[in-house]
């Protein structure tokens, strides 16, 4: 499993695109992942037949781990001494020595990419000490091993698991320790489940409360409630059903890292939301004659992009909004560059992918970039590089109909603005009662950072600016 450079620990595999027995080609698109960010495609990086998918669909892999090997000589690999496969095989997965007293992992890590090599690493874990009476990993005898052979996956010997013959030190990642030191459950009275003998997060809760609650009967879910369910349910993997009157749903992948993104955010930053309600018609009209003219022919003309344009400006007005808290250096880290966030609901959850340099955009430029944008996410193809460094957010709730929020703050962001849905009403226009397009724009923002007036002034101006859309080249 590749390390997508964003230091992401583990990937769900989703889909296999090749079966033991395809050719495949240098660069061709093999698997598809999805990791706490984004979903990935992986291509390989070099000719061959594919000799082993070493974890099926759907199974949470770490990065590191085999998940594929490849004879690159095509068909199957002939026969050669052990020695002689080596040098390949380790450059993808080094078998692993017996295990002995006071012994460290060897140091580096496994390759960016399958194939490419091994990346230089001074990482160094902990020693390990051997479990008594372990049994060592048998070696691979010489009609298994071959030169063309890329990969080798090695199973863990069962024995190091804690519940083999010899007992010894269970296995599991550090977040289920941590779990299981919070819960009070001893890992070596634990069964584990998971690949290898891991021991998993479900694993000790089970232990943590071996018996299960009753099921609460509850009224059946309105229609309004399976429309909503039913995507997301669809691409959880496993889904688990307890009872034909619920369905329990795995958090994982990007679902899981947006709701400890969210709670770390809410709990971390002291937000202030400040609301403003206002006369959008101008801008609407303004949207009209740019869809039927020839400067913005062939784009995607929509209130968003003059609501995107105004926070640009009116961020160039205000450039304290724009900027972030840096707990570390107790420092406000200013940025002379806008990032424009976007958030975007889709079948895999919440994705903030962001514009990069929105401030020097045109607007045909700033359509074009949205367009691309929402599109790549809506197909999943949203990349991890594509949804960091953001600097400001937008968040738009109207389109379902939504007049507004209180939108919670992307981390490592100061403000997000969350538009409203945009309504005929009743207003006041030059003295009289007419009716005109309304919306609420919500401004949260990270009072630390950012004050009251700071707030109110950048909210102000993004108003007037959409009350007024000459302001767009006269505020420029």
């Amino acid at each position: 499993m590749p390390d997508v450079g964003e230091g992401l620990t583990e990937a769900e595999i989703l889909k296999w695109y090749v079966q033991p027995g395809d050719t495949v080609e240098d660069g061709q698109i093999v698997c598809e992942v999805e990791t706490a960010k984004a979903a990935v495609e992986l291509p390989i990086p070099f000719d061959g037949t594919v000799h082993e998918l070493c974890f099926p669909e759907g199974t949470t892999v770490d990065v590191g781990q085999v998940i594929i090997s490849v004879n690159v000589g095509g068909g199957a690999a002939p026969e050669a001494p052990v020695a002689e496969a080596a040098p390949v095989a380790q450059a993808v997965a080094p078998a692993p020595a017996p295990v002995a007293e006071e012994e460290a992992e060897p140091k580096g890590r496994t390759p960016v990419l399958v194939g490419y090599g091994v990346a230089a690493s001074s990482t160094k874990r902990r020693p390990r000490k051997a479990a008594q009476g372990a049994v060592p990993a048998a070696p691979v005898a010489p009609a298994q091993a071959a030169p063309a052979t890329v990969a080798v996956p090695v199973s863990v010997p069962e024995q190091l698991n804690g519940h083999g013959p010899g007992g010894g030190r269970p296995l599991a990642k550090p977040p289920v320790r941590k779990l299981a030191k919070d819960l009070g459950v001893d890992l070596a009275t634990v069964t584990p489940t998971g690949p290898d003998g891991i021991i998993t997060r479900a694993d000790v809760h089970a232990a943590a409360a071996p018996a299960p609650a009753p099921v609460v009967e509850a009224p059946a879910p309105t229609p309004v409630a399976q429309s909503v369910a039913a995507p997301a349910a669809a691409q959880a993997a496993p889904v688990v059903s307890t009872d034909a009157r619920e369905t329990r749903i795995p958090v994982k992948g990007v679902r899981k890292a947006t709701a400890a993104a969210m709670v770390g955010s809410a709990f971390t930053a002291p937000h202030v939301t400040e609301f403003v309600t206002f006369d959008i018609t101008r801008t609407m009209k303004l949207v009209e004659e740019l869809k039927s003219g020839t400067d913005m022919a062939g784009l995607r003309v929509n209130p968003l992009l003059l609501i995107a344009k105004a926070v640009l400006v009116a961020v160039r007005r205000n450039p304290e909004i724009n900027a972030a808290w840096d707990e570390a250096a107790q420092e406000i880290v200013l940025k002379h560059y806008v990032n424009l966030g976007i958030a975007a609901a889709t079948p895999r959850g919440l994705l903030v992918p962001n514009i990069k340099d929105a401030h020097a955009q045109t607007l045909p430029e700033l359509s074009a970039s949205l367009s691309e944008l929402i599109s790549t996410a809506r197909d999943g193809k949203t990349t991890p590089a594509a949804m960091q460094g953001g600097t400001f957010t937008i968040t738009n709730v109207g389109v379902f109909g939504v007049d507004t929020g209180t939108p919670i703050l992307n981390p490592g962001e100061s403000a997000i603005l969350a538009v409203g849905a945009i309504k005929l009403q009743p207003w006041v226009h030059k003295g009289k009662v007419k009716p005109r397009q309304v919306t609420t724009l919500a401004l949260s923002f990270d009072h630390r950072l950012v004050d009251g007036e700071l707030g109110s002034k950048f909210l102000a101006d993004v108003a007037a600016i959409l009350e007024q859309p000459k302001r767009l080249i006269s505020w420029a």
